[in-house]
């Protein structure tokens, strides 16, 4: 089959290669990739970024999520059958969605949602996983609370926004000018254009902060979360309690505890729970939020979509950040 690789870790471009279809095992299917979607753990797996938590051999077929349809059941496969369109978000240890086949386990796999297109149900998998275990598993937002979304424009800020709208909640996020109308439309209650305005001065006394920038931006959400309040991190550093709960072992989770100790400051200074959030791939998950998309509860954002000869300039223009909305590489 053709698969997009890299042979080593860095800012190198993507490599057309010819590999062997994989085999699967007994819980597996293998799925034709129809369309895939690039995300910022595209350029951090690249990067070597977290090397720490998952280790890769080379060559490495990069991405993360895709849809497509199934060729080939395992003989425990009971739920799913050969021709089902589906869409899911591999494990870590099994990602590779930027080619023609991926074995993939059964438990991490949903139908595609009846009325997206399988471009449209390839942005889908990643940034609703991820928004979903934030929102609902972590901060468990509840209707009534206030959520500042970091970068509401982005792929996984235009899935957030919805789902906290969702979930009954009041949402801030942060947009340039040119995604103002784009979160307008997604139901923003509160836009703050960080180009011009400090969303730490601006907001005061919010439930929750989803942060999916790091840095200092998500020091500075510390700022406008009440005590008592939860930020959840998909860009920022693990932490001691990330290394316990992920089983990183004693020096690994000595060195999450020093990487984050100013975070760890923060947290307590401001009586609030910081959590950084290493997304879990789940087909349970992914039935609820086809649910919300066949309901039209919840749509799509696609910002453009490349062939899958042009893979690489697929993840330039996404690594620019100026992407509104889900970035897609169309395989078939």
């Amino acid at each position: 089959m053709k698969a997009m690789v890299i042979d080593r870790y860095g800012k190198v471009p993507l490599r057309l290669a010819e590999i062997p279809t994989p085999e699967i095992g007994e819980n597996e299917v293998l799925a034709e990739i129809h369309a895939a979607s690039v995300n910022p753990v595209d350029f951090k797996i690249r990067d070597g970024k977290v090397k720490l938590l998952v280790k890769y051999k080379m060559p490495l077929i990069l991405g993360n999520d895709f849809s497509g349809v199934i060729a080939k059941v395992g003989a425990k496969v009971t739920r799913f059958k050969v021709g089902d369109e589906i869409y899911a978000r591999p494990r870590k240890s099994k990602i590779g969605t930027f080619a023609e086949y991926i074995a993939i386990h059964k438990d991490d796999i949903a139908l595609k949602p009846k009325n997206l297109s399988f471009e449209e149900a390839a942005s889908i998998p990643l940034v609703g996983l991820t928004s979903y275990q934030a929102l609902a598993n972590i901060m468990q937002l509840q209707k009534g609370q206030k959520i500042l979304i970091q970068a509401g424009a982005g792929g996984v800020g235009t899935f957030a926004i919805q789902l906290a709208k969702l979930m009954g909640a009041t949402v801030a996020t942060t947009a340039s000018a040119a995604g103002k109308n784009l979160v307008t439309s997604l139901g923003a209650d509160e836009i703050i254009n960080y180009k011009t305005e400090k969303f730490e001065e601006i907001l005061k006394h919010y439930d929750a902060v989803f942060d999916t920038l790091g840095g200092e931006i998500l020091e500075k959400s510390f700022e406008v979360i009440k005590s008592g309040g939860k930020i959840v991190s998909v860009s920022g550093l693990p932490n001691a309690r990330f290394g316990k709960e992920y089983g990183s072992g004693f020096f690994k989770t000595l060195l999450f505890s020093a990487a984050s100790h100013k975070l760890s400051k923060l947290e307590k200074k401001h009586n609030v729970q910081y959590t950084f959030l290493f997304m879990k791939p789940s087909g349970e998950q992914l039935r609820i939020i086809a649910n919300f998309i066949e309901t039209g509860k919840i749509k799509p954002i696609i910002d453009r979509v490349f062939p899958f000869e042009d893979a690489q300039k697929a993840m330039e223009y996404a690594e620019t950040g100026r992407a509104k909305g889900k970035v897609i590489v169309k395989i078939k």
